[in-house]
């Protein structure tokens, strides 16, 4: 029992990572229909900068946290401004090889820099252990867990009990229909870039001092998150959480029960989803 809580908490913390980098997709994907490939890269940045704030700066993690984010979403606002809007009128496939470029460019630039060994994280944040009851748990992990829950609910409450964030989450989960109802949802579309950017780069400084931080990372991540938008429901912000949270849970309890399946459970599971529900769990099937 133990094993288990110990392995279910510690797919939550991972979950926590996924539903950040989901909760960006799906807002990127519902308002611009563009599969952005960059978004792993922005992870990589995110922890990288955490890195050279915290370490090489000395200006510690909580300034990595305030400072990181905000310039990684200006970056992607710009983006998005010069390049990605260029592309819109034409096919998503388009925009998809951009991103994919972007990706392959912010990899090589920081493999140039830093080379492919991982950096290491000297400056620790919240060393220590907490006891939750049964076990003993690392403390920045709780940490990471209650700050990625924290800003995944205000998220949710900002879309849902706003206006703005109505309009967001409806242009988001229906684009066409809120467009019929005379909003004008391409005013929308470079903030809701640039903050599916930043939870990005906020999800990648939050890993930087319990992953290792090289130029893979974002590489390694971004296709299981694909995989999680999907299974949540392609647009589906509400979703893409749950499906990120659970993820993390079925990867951790794989690792335990069934480690040969650790990394392909979330493809299975996906498979078997769309067998079910060709939208996901959540999303809704575009009608002709």
């Amino acid at each position: 029992m133990t094993s288990f809580l110990q392995q279910t908490f510690n797919g939550l913390v991972s979950g926590s990572f996924y539903a950040l980098l989901a909760l960006g997709l799906a807002v990127i994907f519902g308002m611009l229909r563009v599969v952005n490939f960059a978004h792993g890269a922005v992870y990589m940045l995110g922890a990288f900068g955490s890195v050279v704030l915290s370490d090489g700066a000395g200006l510690g993690f909580w300034w990595a946290v305030l400072l990181v984010p905000p310039t990684l979403t200006s970056a992607g606002i710009l983006v998005e401004r010069l390049l990605i809007r260029r592309l819109a009128a034409l096919d998503p496939l388009y925009n998809f090889l951009l991103t994919f470029g972007i990706a392959l460019v912010c990899q090589d630039l920081l493999r140039t820099k830093y080379g492919s060994h991982s950096q290491p994280y000297a400056h620790q944040p919240f060393t220590g252990s907490v006891d939750l009851g049964l076990f003993d748990f690392p403390r920045y992990q709780v940490v990471v867990l209650a700050v990625s829950a924290a800003v995944c609910v205000t998220v949710w409450l900002l879309l849902t009990r706003t206006r703005i964030g109505t309009i967001v989450r409806a242009a988001t989960e229906r684009p066409d229909l809120t467009r019929a109802f005379g909003i004008d949802t391409g005013r929308w579309v470079t903030p809701v870039f640039g903050f599916g950017v930043g939870l990005a780069a906020l999800s990648g400084v939050l890993a930087a001092p319990m992953r290792a931080v090289n130029t893979t990372m974002g590489g390694d991540l971004i296709i299981t998150v694909f995989a999680v938008v999907v299974i949540g429901g392609l647009g589906s912000v509400f979703g893409s959480v749950l499906a990120g949270f659970a993820i993390g849970m079925l990867q951790a309890l794989c690792n335990l029960y069934v480690p040969l399946l650790s990394q392909t459970s979330v493809f299975l599971l996906m498979a078997v989803v769309l067998l079910i529900r060709p939208a996901g769990l959540f999303g809704k099937e575009e009608t002709a």
